[in-house]
């Protein structure tokens, strides 16, 4: 580990390489951490920096408040990153993830700073009306009731309950994140969006996923994988070779956009 790993709280861990051409912004899920994506660094090249966000109140930064609301964090995140800005850069967020990295990309796009791509997994589109209703502000024995039927959190977790007195005020600013999105309609992305998700997700359909397609004016594509919403998990190396493939495929477009510039 070298200094630079120091210098940008939000990205905590990382394996930067001289020859690296791009950076690869990883947004977690809901009560997730950067260590969601640890097993990434062996299964992508040295060209490809992957660099997994950490947010406030977790790991490293458990002693920093939670954001409840996206405006906040996205404004946060503008700031935080953007010295890493410097070369090509693509987004992939998984879940709440995937909310988070859409937003701030169109941020960015208003700033002049479009990302390569952005990869949207498990996450609807913002046009499709919420399914469930918001859980963030529910007694505690109904939150994690709700919380099991994500099956994203080992039963023994859900179950231990001083671990879970822990973690409940992370989760319940990451719902909050969430519930409290209000999309509103604007330009479109100009970079490509591909979107993934889990054939066996109970609340996220295929419909709701292809609908991301207003979204942008670019290319889009829907790829779906076995396994429900936390398919990513299971099938880490099938979502990694996705993404790398479209990576590849958007070469040509960061060539032309960013020629043989330095890496930062």
């Amino acid at each position: 580990m070298t200094s630079i790993h120091a210098l940008n709280p939000w990205i905590p861990y990382r394996r930067p390489h001289p020859a690296a051409r791009l950076r690869l912004f990883c947004f977690p899920y809901a009560g997730g951490s950067a260590s969601v994506f640890r097993d990434w660094f062996s299964l992508f090249p040295p060209e490809i920096d992957i660099c997994p966000i950490q947010y406030p109140g977790r790991e490293r930064r458990i002693t920093e408040p939670q954001f409840t609301l996206l405006p906040s964090l996205l404004d946060a995140l503008v700031n935080g990153l953007a010295p890493e800005l410097k070369m090509p850069f693509a987004f992939f967020g998984h879940s709440l993830g995937a909310l988070v990295s859409f937003e701030l990309a169109r941020r960015l796009q208003k700033r002049g700073m479009s990302p390569l791509g952005v990869f949207i997994s498990g996450y609807r589109a913002p046009v499709v009306e919420r399914k469930k209703p918001p859980m963030h502000l529910l007694p505690d024995n109904a939150f994690i009731a709700r919380l099991r039927e994500y099956n994203g959190t080992p039963e023994l977790i859900l179950q231990n309950s001083e671990m879970m007195q822990v973690l409940l005020p992370t989760l319940r600013a990451d719902f909050a994140l969430h519930e409290t999105y209000v999309y509103s309609g604007g330009m479109p992305l100009t970079c490509p969006l591909s979107i993934l998700g889990g054939m066996e997700d109970p609340d996220i359909t295929y419909q709701d996923l292809n609908l991301w397609e207003g979204q942008t004016v670019n290319d889009f594509k829907v790829r779906m994988f076995p396994g429900d919403h936390f398919y990513l998990h299971d099938h880490c190396t099938e979502v990694v070779n996705a993404v790398q493939e479209d990576l590849a495929l958007y070469e040509t477009e960061l060539m032309s956009r960013y020629g043989n510039r330095g890496n930062n």
